[in-house]
């Protein structure tokens, strides 16, 4: 079995979008790869298959590292633009990740001066 078809199973099973790290925490012994860094081999499947299909790709990024099956995130765009999760129920977000912070401003550098500009920092 592929290691896409192996996600694919994941994500069928679980119908919310998952991180890398989760899909290769549940997929444990039946993805194919003995690779030492199995979320980078998922990441990397997942971006190509994305990337080459587009559209025709069974898998979509929901957020940045997390995926789930296409037809599932069309599925829930429809529940949520009729404001139920198919339980009628109220939609619940689609990420558990927290917001994120913005990143820090760089440090501030101080200023050249004119010899320092001119490329003559050495006098002699």
């Amino acid at each position: 079995m592929s290691t896409l078809a192996v996600v694919e199973d994941i994500l069928r099973e679980t119908a919310v979008p998952m991180s890398v790290r989760e899909i290769v925490e549940r997929a444990g012994a039946r993805l194919p790869s003995k690779s030492k860094t199995p979320d980078t081999v998922v990441a990397r499947d997942l971006s190509m298959d994305i990337k080459k299909k587009g559209e025709a790709s069974l898998f979509v990024r929901t957020t940045p590292g997390r995926y789930t099956l296409r037809a599932l995130a069309s599925n829930a765009g429809t529940e949520l633009a009729r404001g139920t999760n198919g339980t009628g129920a109220q939609p619940q977000s689609m990420s558990a990740l927290p917001a994120r912070k913005p990143a820090a401003a760089a440090p501030a550098r101080p200023a050249r001066t004119d010899r320092e500009a001119e490329g003559g920092g050495f006098v002699g």
